[in-house]
């Protein structure tokens, strides 16, 4: 079921449009469809639906396939077991979580905390992003300056 917060920023932004928050796995219905091998059946407490429900999404691999993080926090979880409690496992291991520290799944959330959690969630891929760029330049130019200082001698 999709929630009307979402329904209002589609309505506002016209519904293809919010594939740009698949790459963020911002909306549940993504985070559902992130979900490729994972172990447990709909009826675990650590189902599908309740994993994405509580801001999970799938990380895994076909050896670690009960692997997931959140999509605020960025926290990764594994070794998942069926009675285990996505939003209990999460507020354990991730209590300064924005996302956890609301307690409600998205359907309940109001337009100014979806876009709150909207701000944190791009803020954090910025991050990541200029992290990653910062990387690979100093990488790339120290190589260069090796390069250049080899060839003066």
């Amino acid at each position: 079921m999709e929630s009307p917060v979402v329904k209002d920023i589609a309505a506002g932004l016209g519904g293809d449009r919010l594939e740009v928050f698949r790459k963020l796995n911002l909306l549940e219905q993504h985070r559902i469809e992130s979900f490729k091998d994972w172990p447990f059946p709909e009826t675990a407490s650590c189902s599908i639906s309740k994993m994405a429900e509580a801001g999970f999404y799938w990380t895994g691999t076909k050896r670690e396939n009960d692997t997931a993080t959140c999509f605020v926090c960025g926290k990764t979880l594994d070794g998942w077991e069926s009675e285990d409690d996505p939003w209990k496992e999460h507020l354990k291991h991730a209590p300064q979580c924005e996302f956890v520290k609301l307690s409600c799944p998205e359907k309940d959330l109001t337009v100014s905390q979806f876009l709150e959690l909207l701000g944190t969630v791009v803020k954090g891929s910025i991050e990541k992003t200029c992290k990653a760029f910062k990387r690979s330049f100093v990488q790339e130019n120290e190589n260069r300056l090796d390069e250049f200082t080899h060839n003066l001698k």
